[in-house]
């Protein structure tokens, strides 16, 4: 049983990368649950810049930062994106011996690269949509870069989040240029066929007791270009069905390649993952093992489906965090 009187949980929001005001607005949500919840919360943000503030805008040095983490019971990031959720805040904490929410380093980084999860889905026997590599240390882009694939073709930084540098297109002479816009979010590029599928998610996450818990599955509605964006997924028009409506084959598909992936990764926390229904197959689209967790986004949605509201998904991570980082 947890103290909540002597219990402070460090929520860590903002960050370096292109999706900072979406983790920021996770974090204030992170927080108003952790006080709901009667825990103290002590708020630091990473500014764009890379420097650590203090909830009143204070800026501290990253050592006072670590100081601040360490005076904690435990830490709570909602950092998305480059130096976080990529593994980075995971080793920072992990290396100050501070307990934290989430998943490890290599959970993290693999998580985060979308080739990487493409292999390992694979391995799995979890269908991924054919793709190549262009740009950074990958295959240069040219006239015969891709040439196995078929248009129309899905372009996106292997490490983007929020569908920030996604791009459909339509025949293969665009390919190359609009690779190098996609390079703008990120050095290399994955290439995939586009998949023609109906998008269904779903959200794990491993409680006190060690058991895997899923949410309810997600269908996405349809979206102009085909493609989920930001400002859809942000602005309170895109269109959710929970639960999905799945006949039981695809329903236990869908679940049981999200746990297969959560467990072959290493995840821990909750993690979201999205896949694409096709007519014969369920195809992963990419992991989020630091997805959005403001009291609208999907994952809290998911839960709240199955009868978890958003103060108590908040709070049964902490407790699993809590329970994996105590002293054997």
């Amino acid at each position: 049983m947890i103290s909540k009187s002597r219990t402070r949980v460090a929520v860590i929001g903002g960050g370096i990368s292109d999706e900072h005001d979406v983790s920021l607005a996770s974090a204030a949500s992170v927080v108003r649950a952790v006080g709901a919840l009667g825990f103290a919360a002590e708020a630091l943000t990473i500014g764009t810049d890379g420097r650590w503030r203090t909830a009143d805008g204070q800026r501290v040095s990253a050592s006072e930062a670590v100081e601040r983490l360490a005076a904690c019971d435990l830490a709570f990031p909602v950092l998305h994106g480059i130096d976080g959720e990529d593994g980075a805040i995971a080793g920072l904490l992990r290396m100050t011996r501070i307990p934290f929410v989430g998943s490890p380093v290599r959970a993290g980084a693999l998580g985060m690269d979308k080739w990487a999860t493409k292999l390992v889905a694979e391995d799995l026997g979890i269908a991924t949509a054919r793709g190549a590599l262009a740009g950074g240390w990958a295959a240069p882009v040219g006239t015969a870069f891709a040439s196995e694939l078929r248009p129309p073709f899905v372009v996106k930084p292997t490490t983007g989040g929020s569908s920030n540098g996604v791009f459909v297109v339509a025949d293969r002479v665009d390919l190359a240029a609009t690779v190098e816009q996609a390079r703008a979010f990120g050095e290399t590029v994955l290439v995939e066929e586009y998949v023609r599928g109906r998008e269904i998610d779903i959200a794990v996450f491993r409680d006190a007791s060690g058991a895997l818990r899923t949410g309810s599955t997600l269908e996405i509605g349809v979206v102009p270009g085909g493609v989920f964006d930001r400002a859809e997924k942000y602005d309170g028009s895109a269109e959710f069905t929970l639960p999905a409506p799945l006949d039981s084959r695809w329903e236990t598909a869908i679940r049981r390649a999200a746990v297969l992936l959560y467990e072959a990764l290493g995840c821990g926390g909750v993690a979201r993952f999205d896949f694409f229904l096709t007519p014969d197959a369920v195809v992963l689209n990419e992991v989020n093992t630091s997805p959005g967790m403001t009291e609208q986004s999907q994952v809290p949605r998911m839960f709240a489906a199955t009868g978890l509201d958003y103060a108590d998904l908040v709070g049964e991570l902490i407790a699993a965090a809590r329970e994996e980082h105590r002293p054997r």
